[in-house]
């Protein structure tokens, strides 16, 4: 599986983990950045990117980070088409993929142990989408919506 990965400074250490770690494990990662680490980076310039590479590339997942994930869930959530979520343990990042099929998941560099961060991630990677028809019901209640601006049921 391909899996996009990007960071800020906040999570750069975090990041150089996690692509290792991944590697070693098989996974085919393509890092978006950041190249160096530079306190005075802007997430968005790496996140975004990320995402999009994510929506485009179809059945690769993405893992994006930041000091608390928050921004970074934001910034993935603006690109059309991307579901991401923040997970902050196995248990979220598991329910973001079998419950809501996202693309995406954020952490929070300041939030984890680098082994924490991994165990989150692969939980993410590794659970699949439920395919339980109410939770698809409701991914296309959000999906129409992108495209209306009405709530209506599908």
């Amino acid at each position: 599986m391909r899996v996009h990965i990007a960071t800020d400074h906040a999570a750069f250490e975090t990041k150089q983990f996690l692509v290792e770690s991944l590697r070693a494990k098989g996974y085919e990662m393509v890092d978006h950045g950041a190249a160096t680490l530079d306190p005075d980076d802007d997430y968005p310039a790496t996140i975004i990117p990320c995402a999009e590479a994510v929506r485009d590339d179809p059945g690769s997942l993405g893992v994006v980070l930041g000091g608390s994930g928050n921004g970074e869930q934001m910034a993935a959530n603006k690109v059309g088409g991307i579901r991401a979520a923040l997970a902050y343990d196995t248990t979220t990042a598991q329910l973001a993929r079998e419950h809501n099929d996202a693309h995406v998941v954020a952490l929070g560099g300041r939030m984890h142990s680098l082994q924490e961060a991994l165990g989150i991630v692969l939980a993410f990677l590794e659970t699949p989408f439920s395919h339980d028809p109410r939770h698809q019901r409701r991914i296309d209640m959000v999906a129409a919506y992108e495209k209306t601006g009405e709530i209506t049921p599908v």
